[in-house]
């Protein structure tokens, strides 16, 4: 692709629907001001050549023109000395020189219109490059505020799981401590529950003797 094409390219390319369309926005836009500079850089380098070239044909359209006059002072003066015939050469001379002058005039001519063209086209791809840099400053800026956002919200997420884990540790103290409270209320039981219901046993048992005595007693009396 050609300089000028690619400027073309360029200056009418939509950035933002090129930041839109990429996976990477501050990488694209880095991409965009790169092949700009670039591209600025090579015609700038191309337009130095084509100011010399057109200095050189203004130059070489001068010559030609004061040659075009040398000849014709050169007829009038064969003419003056009735030396038509050297007068009619000269005049072909002549002839033959401005037609040299209408094509570099005519050279000369579309290099201005070249070099018009290419300060309309810098000029545009110049703001297309400013316009570039400040949407890579915003981008930038709001890059960083995403970043600051993502670290606040990532620490208040943290600090809401540390105060989660602080109330768990804290309820599992409470039972800790009532459970303690309640093993407390059987200290000093020496007696377990099942030794103690032997011992009623025993006791219901001697109730129960007792009685068969009394009634035994009796039925022997009678």
């Amino acid at each position: 692709m050609g300089i000028f094409s690619r400027m073309t390219d360029i200056i009418n390319s939509n950035i933002n629907s090129m930041l839109d369309q990429a996976e990477d926005p501050q990488k694209m836009i880095r991409l965009i001001i790169q092949e700009m500079e670039d591209t600025l850089v090579e015609v700038r380098s191309s337009s130095a050549k084509v100011l010399a070239d057109r200095k050189a044909a203004a130059r070489r359209l001068e010559q030609v023109e004061g040659e075009a006059v040398n000849w014709e002072e050169k007829a009038r003066l064969a003419i003056s000395k009735g030396r038509e015939d050297l007068a009619r050469a000269a005049l072909q001379e002549k002839q033959a020189v401005e037609e040299e002058i209408t094509v570099v005039g005519s050279e000369l001519e579309a290099t201005d219109e070249h070099i018009a063209q290419l300060n309309v086209e810098v000029a545009k791809l110049q703001q297309k490059l400013s316009d570039a840099k400040a949407k890579q400053k915003a981008l930038v800026m709001r890059s960083k505020t995403v970043e600051s956002r993502i670290k606040v919200k990532r620490q208040i997420q943290r600090e809401a799981l540390d105060n989660a884990f602080e109330r768990f540790e804290h309820y599992e103290r409470r039972m800790d401590t009532l459970e303690s409270q309640l093993e407390s209320m059987d200290l000093g039981r020496e007696v377990s529950p099942d030794l103690a219901a032997e011992i009623d046993a025993l006791q219901e048992d001697d109730r129960i003797n007792d009685e068969l005595e009394r009634l035994k007693s009796q039925m022997g009396g009678e």
